[in-house]
C-alpha cells in the first residue's frame, strides 16, 4: 500500500513556486529521504502533507486519504518533527511525551521513550533548560511516542552533535524495524544515505531526481575510485590499464587512483603487485549521494579528470 502520494503537488508564494509541480510516490514500511538544500521546498511540502498550509495546485494523499479531508485521521496515525521545533520550557521531558501520548489516545511510557533518544537524566528536567541538542531529541522523542505508522522527520540532524546524529540514524532503522514508513527531510546528505531505502533530489522546488543512494550515483556518473600509496613504475601503470573495468588511472606524487567498479579493485591490486610495485596502504571513495545532487542539481553528469601516465 502506498503511505505518501502527490500528484502535481504545487505552492506558490506571489507568483513564485516553492514546490513545483511533485508528483511523489512512498511505499508504507519505506525509508525515503527527501534532500535539497535549505529554500529547496522540502518543509514547504512537508507543511502541505499536514495540511498545515493549503496548495496551490495538485493533490495529497497519506494511506490513501486526502490531507485536506482527513487533516485529523492523518494527525493521529503520524509522528512528526518540525523544522522549527520548540519546547514548553516550563514542562519536564516527561510531561511533553505524556501529552503527546494523550492527545493521540496512545499508550506508551515516557520513561522508555526518552531512553531512546538519549535523554535518560534529564526526564524529569524542565524543558527549558535543555541544549538545542537535546531539545531536538526531546521532539524526536515526541515524534516517536505511540509507535505511529508514519514518521515524518524535518531536518532531524539539526543542531546535534556526532552522538545525537548517531543516535537519529538507530532511531530511524529501529522505527522501519517496527514496520514504519519515515520520511524525512535533509540538507545533510551523507547522514541520510547510511538508512535511506530511496531519495529524492529536491532543487528549487522540483524534484530532479528519484531513486536508490547507489542508483542515483551511477545515473549522475558519480565514479568509484581506489586510492593507492605506492612505488609503482610505468609497465605497473599499463597492467592496471589493461584491465576491463578500468575506467582510468592517474599518478601523483607517489598516490595512485584508479577509477573502476567494485568487481575490478582487488584485480587491480593483484596487478599491481604482480608488476613489482610497492604498496603501502589503499582506500575506496565510493562516492556520495551529494556528489550525486550536485551533478543532477546542475544538470551536468559529474566531468571525468583527464586519464595521466
Amino acid at each position: 500500500m502506498t503511505a505518501i502520494e502527490t500528484r502535481g503537488l504545487t505552492k506558490r508564494y506571489d507568483g513564485a513556486p516553492a514546490v513545483a509541480d511533485l508528483n511523489l510516490t512512498v511505499d508504507e514500511g519505506e525509508v525515503y529521504g527527501f534532500l535539497g538544500p535549505n529554500g529547496a521546498g522540502k518543509s514547504t511540502t512537508i507543511d502541505m502533507l499536514m495540511d498545515y498550509t493549503r496548495p496551490s495546485t495538485g493533490t495529497a494523499r497519506i494511506f490513501g486519504l486526502d490531507v485536506r479531508e482527513e487533516a485529523s485521521t492523518i494527525h493521529a496515525r503520524t509522528g512528526i518533527l518540525p523544522d522549527r521545533f520548540g519546547v514548553y520550557g516550563s514542562l519536564t521531558g516527561r510531561e511533553h511525551v505524556a501529552y503527546i501520548l494523550d492527545a493521540n489516545d496512545a499508550t506508551g511510557d515516557p520513561e522508555t521513550i526518552l531512553d531512546r533518544v538519549g535523554l535518560t537524566d534529564a526526564v524529569d528536567q524542565r524543558a527549558g533548560g535543555y541544549s538545542k541538542g537535546m531539545q531536538q531529541r526531546l521532539g524526536l522523542g515526541m515524534a516517536i511516542a505511540g509507535d505511529p505508522d508514519l514518521l515524518i522527520l524535518d531536518e532531524p540532524f539539526s543542531g546535534l552533535d556526532p552522538y545525537g546524529v548517531r543516535l537519529v540514524r538507530e532511531v530511524v532503522s529501529d522505527e522501519r524495524d517496527r514496520g514504519a514508513t519515515i520520511f524525512f527531510s535533509s540538507h545533510v546528505l551523507d547522514q541520510v544515505e547510511r538508512v535511506c531505502d530511496r531519495v529524492g533530489l529536491l532543487a528549487d522546488g522540483e524534484l530532479v531526481a528519484e531513486g536508490a543512494p547507489a542508483e542515483l550515483r551511477a545515473t549522475a556518473g558519480v565514479e568509484s575510485r581506489l586510492r593507492i600509496d605506492a612505488d609503482a613504475d610505468d609497465t605497473a601503470l599499463a597492467a592496471v590499464r589493461a584491465i576491463d573495468g578500468v575506467t582510468r588511472i592517474t599518478r601523483t606524487d607517489g598516490r595512485i587512483e584508479v577509477v573502476c567498479d567494485a568487481a575490478t579493485r582487488y584485480r587491480a591490486l593483484e596487478a599491481l603487485d604482480d608488476s613489482g610495485a610497492t604498496i603501502r596502504s589503499f582506500d575506496v571513495d565510493v562516492g556520495t549521494i551529494e556528489d550525486a545532487f550536485v551533478a543532477m542539481a546542475d544538470g551536468e553528469p559529474t566531468a571525468p579528470s583527464e586519464d595521466a601516465p
